[in-house]
């Protein structure tokens, strides 16, 4: 990649260099922003993957089942981002930030002194406790390399394990049903998704998945995964009250952990994630963080968030990048997230409090509703099934703090405005 040379005078005066660490989505949008608002300076990105910036979720779906490959998720195509004249180090990583000499070394052995750098490391997937895994059948996923890999075995198998009824968990296993490939899917809670949906939507869940032939098992802990004994091939769990299943191979979907190492030992200020301001800025002015790793003030929320979504590493990466450059404007949207299964497109927007009044617009056995959450005629959250056009109009209530009607939202023969 070439070196842009810094002009004086330019977008970001007095900023030489821009060290980008990671290189997923939150990363790319960093560095794009940072040429578009005119950066001419230059820009170091550091990734440990050789794949240029691309985007997540179609990993779980369209990837895995083997209907798109690597050039549909791209974030920028390779000849665009050689125009943007980034260095791109790649495959490499950051071991270590010097703060009072302001210089990032690498694996490699490479420093780069910085006058700005952005953490945008994201996670990995956590990994099922080795007290209890006894195989190398054992499948994640989080990377594009993760999917293509776990696609093809997929593809040749009978039978999925997985492990976790979060959303990737589900969103593996709809992928499996929709290859004809059975799914057993085992969770430790008492219904699915129990962090971030109320339990109706929990049971709408369940019924799409049996309905669509998975096999779910609630309250179901996870005591052994171990090689089958007959066929070291294929896999064996063993449950919490003994009973066992088999399987091909198996797939946990069991959350994400921070990559939050390099700031931890950078001495900046972690708590589930490197901890913001609503800039992006850490607890040292010259180095910002974004996207699944950054713990951040959420105006919508009214409290600190760190976020895995889509939504979240594209634009609180423009934000931050804009912060870097001296365009202070607050990072404030409204928390969004959606996930495809099935025939189900299932959207989540804002906050789901517990104790929120529900009104539902339309039919959630038909697959076809909207959930409105709200306190005191203020919508807090919204989860809309199959319903975008409804989702988009809360979007706008929303932001514009109106108050409604819950019996209105309610009345399907009454149309929205």
């Amino acid at each position: 990649m070439t070196e842009a040379p810094f002009q004086a005078g330019s977008v970001g005066a007095g900023l030489r260099t821009v060290v980008v660490i990671g290189g997923g989505q939150a990363a790319g949008w960093v560095v794009k922003t940072l040429r578009k608002e005119g950066f001419a300076g230059r820009l170091v990105m550091i990734a440990d993957e050789i794949h240029l910036p691309y985007e997540r979720p179609p990993l779980s779906k369209a990837v895995l089942s083997g209907e798109a490959g690597i050039e549909t998720v791209r974030l920028v195509a390779p000849d665009a981002f050689t125009a943007l004249g980034v260095e791109a180090w790649q495959p490499d990583y950051a071991t270590s930030i010097d703060r009072v000499r302001r210089v990032v070394r690498t694996q490699s052995g490479r420093e780069v002194e910085y006058d700005r750098v952005v953490i945008a490391t994201g996670g990995a997937a956590r990994r099922l406790p080795e007290s209890i895994v006894g195989t190398g059948n054992l499948r994640y996923l989080r990377t594009l390399d993760d999917a293509v890999a776990l696609g093809e075995q997929l593809r040749t198998s009978r039978r999925v394990l997985v492990v976790g009824g979060g959303w990737i968990g589900l969103e593996v296993a709809a992928t499996a049903r929709k290859l004809n490939v059975d799914a057993t899917i085992v969770e430790g809670a008492p219904r699915l998704c129990a962090r971030s949906v109320p339990p109706a939507v929990s049971d709408f869940l369940l019924e799409l998945h049996r309905a669509n032939g998975a096999d779910v098992r609630l309250g179901a802990s996870l005591a052994a995964l171990e090689d089958h004994p007959g066929d070291p091939g294929r896999v064996r769990a063993t449950l919490a009250d003994g009973s066992t299943l088999d399987a091909d191979f198996a797939v946990a979907g069991v959350g994400l952990a921070p990559h939050t190492s390099l700031a931890v030992a950078a001495g900046l200020h972690v708590d589930d994630g490197i901890v913001v301001d609503e800039y992006g800025m850490s607890d040292d002015a010259s180095i910002f963080a974004c996207g699944d790793v950054a713990n951040h003030p959420n105006a919508w929320l009214k409290r600190r968030v760190r976020l895995e979504s889509w939504a979240n590493a594209q634009n609180q990466a423009i934000a931050v990048a804009k912060a870097v450059l001296g365009v202070r404007s607050p990072y404030e949207e409204i928390p969004w997230f959606w996930s495809d299964q099935y025939d189900v497109n299932l959207q989540i927007l804002g906050d789901i409090p517990a104790d929120a009044e529900i009104a539902v617009r339309g039919d959630m056995a038909a697959r076809r509703a909207t959930l409105y959450f709200l306190k005191g005629g203020a919508i807090h959250g919204v989860i809309a099934i199959n319903t975008p056009r409804e989702l988009k109009l809360a979007r706008k209530w929303m932001s514009q703090g109106l108050t409604v009607d819950a019996a209105a939202l309610a009345d399907v023969g009454r149309a929205l405005a």
